[in-house]
C-alpha cells in the first residue's frame, strides 16, 4: 500500500531505502520560500539504527503490512523471549536483541501486542502502564514528604525508576512504560 510523506505519523511502519522503518517523530515544514517538506526520525526495526531524514511533501513510499497479535509473555532463556498467541496457543520466539527497553517491564504471563511482518516477529508493544514490586530502595528518612525529592528504586524486573522518598521496599507501584516514570502506588 503506497502512502504519502504527508501521512507519516509516529508508529507508522514503512518500507524505505531497502529496510523496514518505524516513524518515531515527524514534523511538517512549510518554509516561506520553497516547497514544503517533512522531516522525520525513523528507527530501523531490524538493526535498531535511528536515522533522521527529509521527504519532499507528497513523496510516495510503501506502508509495511504489519499485523498486531495479542500474546502472553511466557519466559526467556536469555537468547529468546517466548510469547504465546492467546487464540491459537502457538508459541513464538522473539530474539532478545530485538527487545531493548521492553525487557525491563516484562513479567511472566503479561499480555502484550506482538508486531508481525511477513510471519516474523519484529517488535513488542507493552501496555502503557505495568504494576511492578520494588525490589530494592533506600529507606525513607523521617520528615520526608511527597512534595520533596526523589530516589531511585530497583524494580523486580531490574528497571530503575525515580520514585518519591516515601516509597519503601516491597511496595507495588504503577510504572509508565513509555517514559519509565512512577505513576502511583498500586
Amino acid at each position: 500500500m503506497s502512502i504519502s510523506s504527508n501521512d507519516l505519523r509516529p508508529g507508522v511502519t514503512i518500507e524505505w531505502d531497502g529496510g523496514l522503518w518505524r516513524v518515531l517523530e515527524f514534523l511538517h515544514v512549510k518554509p516561506g520560500k520553497g516547497a514544503a517538506f517533512v522531516r522525520a526520525k525513523l528507527k530501523n526495526i531490524r538493526s535498531g539504527a535511528v536515522r533522521e531524514t527529509t521527504f519532499r511533501a507528497g513523496e510516495k513510499m510503501e506502508r509495511a503490512r504489519v499485523e498486531t497479535r495479542k500474546m502472553q509473555y511466557l519466559y526467556t532463556d536469555g537468547e529468546y523471549f517466548t510469547f504465546m498467541d492467546n487464540e491459537s496457543f502457538e508459541q513464538l520466539q522473539v530474539p532478545a536483541a530485538m527487545l531493548e527497553d521492553e525487557t525491563k517491564y516484562l513479567l511472566e504471563n503479561m499480555e502484550c501486542s506482538v508486531m508481525i511482518y511477513e510471519e516474523q516477529a519484529i517488535g513488542v508493544e507493552l501496555p502503557n502502564t505495568v504494576v511492578l514490586t520494588v525490589a530494592e530502595t533506600e529507606p525513607g528518612i523521617k520528615g520526608d514528604t511527597a512534595q520533596g525529592g526523589s530516589k531511585n528504586a530497583v524494580m523486580e524486573t531490574g528497571a530503575v525508576v525515580s520514585v518519591p522518598l516515601f516509597i519503601e521496599q516491597g511496595e507495588k507501584l504503577i510504572i509508565d512504560t513509555r517514559n519509565n516514570a512512577y505513576v502511583s502506588r498500586a
